[in-house]
């Protein structure tokens, strides 16, 4: 299903023999082969409560086993005297019915210890028609499973989820023709703010980054996995050496990249050693208000990373307020090239940048559209129409992660992601 992998819509032939299709990337970690598992987990469960109840049951009947040992002497001399009695009426006098009725006394507690072997029994067959149903189920799996053991399928799988991963690099750039539905990861911090993975690290590395807020802010926290950012457990805390402005930060190879409150000066901030490497100015760049996106914010300047590497979103006087992209140096943070897209910034709700285009909304608040798209490898542009469900009314941040290949978005104080389509041109020759 579209939730739990690949899908391949439009697939034609060209002419030249090229397979056209289109691909949707799956969210990272939500591939589902976690059924086997759960069947599996809840059948040790069951295996488990069946072994704690037959170590009980054992337990108690070793006890009632003792007991009945221990008053074999008293029941077989009580039969004996009751068998005298019986035969001779005579010689029970007083005394010796006062001792019967002792000796019947002692043995009264073996009444509910006879009982609870009735209820062990009963238990007995309980268990044992578990036993058989375990069986039954077990040997169901194995037939599915054929000749493989579960812990061998779930490597092949690790394995078979690295090719996808490793497909997905081959298949390369490719244009936006779609965005899901938004699935939202946690409600938290205020209306505006920012969160981020990593856009570049291997995928075993699943920390995010969350930064609360659009000016000022010197706190970001660190979460280990996704989970714990879910949770608001595990985190360490970043206090930054200079604040930030905007929401337009992003995490590259370890360093957050981020606008400098009060300037235009980019900041390169790396976490390990929690220090700033590098910053350097914007020259002419917009900062304080001037050209920021729609919603305001102090969002003149936007960070960003695709599948070519840095890229900074801003304008200048010079190109009367319309969209400036710059492809940066991630290590100088210097101005490598720059192209003037046309499009006015503030009429932008927000950008993101995918295989070196720039693809902008027309609004931040409901019913925004991806409008616009700016191809820096052709220096031309064209006007879109991709839907884009604005749940929460105003989006404040919006990234696209070429590691995972989704969009990162805070709207309305919500954390959320998309999931994207890609329209991608596969050579049938070679292997993917």
């Amino acid at each position: 299903s579209p939730d739990e992998g690949w899908q391949v819509y439009t697939s034609a032939q060209a002419p030249d023999g090229k397979c056209l299709c289109t691909a949707v990337i799956p969210v990272q970690g939500t591939c589902s082969r976690d059924l086997r598992s759960h069947q599996l987990r809840q059948l040790m469960e069951k295996v488990q409560n069946i072994s704690q109840s037959m170590e009980v049951l054992d337990l108690r009947t070793y006890r009632d086993l003792q007991y009945v040992r221990n008053t074999e002497a008293l029941m077989k001399g009580l039969d004996s005297r009751l068998k005298v009695a019986a035969e001779s009426q005579k010689s029970l006098n007083a005394r010796s019915f006062q001792e019967l009725k002792d000796k019947m006394t002692e043995l009264l507690p073996l009444l509910p210890v006879l009982d609870q072997y009735k209820s062990d029994t009963r238990l007995i067959v309980h268990l044992k028609e578990e036993v058989r149903n375990l069986s039954g189920n077990l040997l169901a799996i194995q037939e599915e499973m054929g000749a493989y053991d579960y812990e061998e399928l779930q490597q092949r799988v690790l394995m078979l989820e690295a090719r996808l991963h490793a497909c997905m690099q081959k298949l390369g750039c490719g244009k936006l023709t779609g965005v899901s539905n938004p699935i939202t990861i946690r409600a938290s911090g205020s209306r505006f703010g920012s969160w981020m993975t990593d856009t570049m690290t291997p995928s075993a590395d699943s920390r995010v980054w969350y930064m609360d807020g659009y000016y000022k802010g010197r706190r970001v926290l660190e979460f280990r996995t996704l989970n714990d950012f879910v949770t608001g457990q595990n985190f360490v805390q970043h206090l930054l050496p200079h604040p930030w402005a905007g929401t337009g930060h992003v995490v590259f190879n370890g360093s957050l990249y981020y606008n400098k409150y009060q300037s235009n000066i980019a900041v390169k901030y790396h976490f390990r050693s929690r220090s700033v490497l590098v910053q350097r100015s914007l020259a002419g760049a917009g900062y304080n208000n001037t050209f920021p996106y729609s919603w305001g914010g102090f969002s003149d300047i936007d960070f960003m990373v695709d599948e070519n590497g840095l890229w900074a979103v801003y304008t200048t006087n010079q190109n009367a307020g319309n969209i400036v992209v710059s492809r940066m140096d991630p290590q100088t943070l210097e101005v490598l090239r720059s192209w003037d897209t046309g499009y006015p910034k503030r009429s932008a709700g927000e950008s993101f940048m995918i295989c070196g285009t720039l693809y902008v909304t027309n609004s931040h608040l409901a019913g925004a559209k991806i409008y616009f798209a700016y191809y820096t490898n052709t220096s031309s542009y064209e006007y879109t129409d991709i839907p884009f469900h604005n749940q929460y009314s105003h989006i404040s941040m919006l990234d696209y992660n070429p590691r995972e290949r989704v969009l990162y978005t805070w709207n309305n104080g919500h954390q959320v992601i998309y999931n994207v389509t890609l329209f991608h041109v596969i050579k049938t020759s070679g292997e993917l």
